[in-house]
């Protein structure tokens, strides 16, 4: 990846509705050619998808808790498990005093009590601890420097 790319990459996430021709003339290139680049960068798996930035209090996920997993097993093979409930965000295997960090999202802390009785009921957990968050300061994306 070279610095073309990571240009490209930065104005992408600062507007992913540029149109081709606009990228290519911020770094030089033809609108075909900076098209050319930005589908090599997916097809290698650099950029991984394109989306929208939604607010989650306007639809209704202004909840935000962080759930430490505790597990009898090692937990890899509750991935699935933990993809099947819908305000589970983000789940990663960790090093400390759990075996897997979730990001839960739900609209009331009722909800999050059900999301929290599913976690405790997938096979191999033996326990949660639940962070909620009451402010969040801010939030980044990986940002790419040219």
């Amino acid at each position: 990846m070279d610095d073309v790319d990571r240009t490209l990459i930065r104005l992408l996430q600062e507007d992913a509705t540029q149109p081709y021709s606009a990228l290519g003339k911020a770094v030089g290139l033809s609108g075909g050619a900076a098209h050319e680049r930005v589908r090599k960068l997916r097809e290698r798996g650099v950029i991984r998808r394109t989306t929208v930035e939604v607010d989650p209090a306007a639809v209704d996920r202004g909840v935000l808790a962080y759930v430490m997993v505790n597990g009898s097993t090692w937990m890899g093979d509750t991935a699935l498990a933990l993809a099947a409930i819908p305000s589970v965000e983000e789940a990663h295997v960790i090093a400390g005093p759990a075996s897997v960090l979730v990001k839960v999202r739900t609209a009331t802390t009722k909800e999050l009590q059900e999301v929290l009785r599913r976690l405790f009921a997938v096979e191999g957990v033996t326990g949660t601890q639940t962070i909620v968050v009451l402010e969040s300061f801010f939030e980044r994306a990986i940002h790419v420097e040219a």
